[in-house]
């Protein structure tokens, strides 16, 4: 929801430093100033409030492992979760939802969720669901210690996808 501002007047110059030279500022007819998210301009805002747009925001999920993330240093964990990330967006480069998510409108404003699960078990069997549900992701295997750390789902519409991850915790 974007949300505007009518301030009752404008000034033609503000002073800069605290001695003014000069005429005082002078006053001019209200102007409308706009607030907007990176996601939307705010000449693009919608004047009609009483009926907010939603749209279904593009969203990439990455879930880590609760276990490495007490007993890993912080940093590797993080690592983790970036290499499932780059690998799901590219690995679905051609993706209308990630050329959505990766374009140059959208490439300030992503929208991410970062969850956890338990343990491996419990990654491995996200990852099956996943799978189907039909649902593109990067289950992240570290190597040469071949097991799973985390995992990253290509970029959905978020009512695609919420579904599979209700049930889990935002990773604090």
């Amino acid at each position: 929801m974007m949300a505007c501002i009518v301030s009752q007047f404008r000034f033609a110059h503000l002073p800069s430093t605290r001695v003014r030279f000069g005429p005082k500022p002078t006053l001019t007819a209200p102007i409308r100033l706009g607030f907007s998210s990176m996601s939307q301009p705010a000449s693009e805002a919608n004047p009609d409030t009483s009926k907010p747009e939603t749209p279904d925001v593009v969203v990439q999920y990455v879930v880590l492992r609760r276990d490495l993330i007490d007993t890993w240093p912080l940093g590797s964990v993080v690592t983790q979760g970036c290499h499932a990330s780059v690998s799901a967006i590219w690995s679905h480069k051609e993706d209308p939802h990630t050329l959505q998510y990766c374009s140059p409108e959208s490439i300030d404003s992503m929208h991410k969720v970062t969850l956890e699960v338990k343990g491996e078990p419990q990654i491995l069997n996200l990852s099956e669901k996943l799978k189907a549900g039909g649902i593109e992701h990067k289950l992240w295997i570290e190597q040469p210690e071949n097991f799973p750390t985390c995992l990253a789902t290509k970029p959905y519409p978020k009512s695609m996808v919420s579904s599979y991850f209700k049930k889990l915790k935002l990773c604090k």
